[in-house]
């Protein structure tokens, strides 16, 4: 489990949190340079141990083998003004709906709006493939995916900086 002792709803006193759905994430190394940037801290879930580079602001968290394991954590601490990262529709729509800022890896958001759909097409293409209909995965991950997805988490952490209450 995690050593951190931070409070997991904030970065930092300027920042949101980002919460990374770390398992078959493509875009470890882009979220890192954002959260970078910015001074932000990310907290990478997992169910395995993963090589993570060694910075302060960046948090290890494993949690058990279990199903939707590293899911029920990341939705337990995902609110206003964090941010969570995840190919998991179901997840995004527990962050969402707990009203967090969330993202594909591909960089597209999801929004109150848009994730009855989301989770529609997710059942139905499981469906589809549970009865051989569909025998391809999801299409390779491009540069193009990359590049929206570090536009997209650029954005969203300036939306939250932006709309955060200013002290005093």
């Amino acid at each position: 489990m995690s050593a951190a002792t931070s409070d997991p709803t904030r970065a930092t006193p300027t920042g949101p949190a980002i919460y990374l759905d770390a398992d078959a994430c493509p875009v470890k190394d882009e979220t890192y340079r954002v959260a970078a940037r910015y001074g932000l801290t990310v907290h990478v879930v997992a169910n395995s141990v993963l090589n993570l580079p060694r910075e302060p602001w960046i948090e290890r968290v494993v949690v058990g083998s279990e199903l939707d394991a590293a899911d029920d954590w990341i939705a337990a601490r995902a609110g206003p003004g964090s941010i969570v990262l995840t190919a998991d529709v179901p997840l995004a729509a527990r962050c969402v709906k707990a009203g967090a800022t969330v993202l594909a890896f591909t960089g597209k958001p999801f929004s109150e709006s848009g994730i009855g759909l989301a989770l529609a097409t997710r059942d139905l293409m499981q469906s589809l493939r549970e009865a051989g209909t569909i025998t391809g995965g999801p299409k390779p991950f491009s540069r193009a995916d990359r590049s929206a997805f570090l536009s997209a988490l650029d954005r969203a952490v300036n939306r939250i900086l932006r709309d955060r209450p200013k002290p005093g």
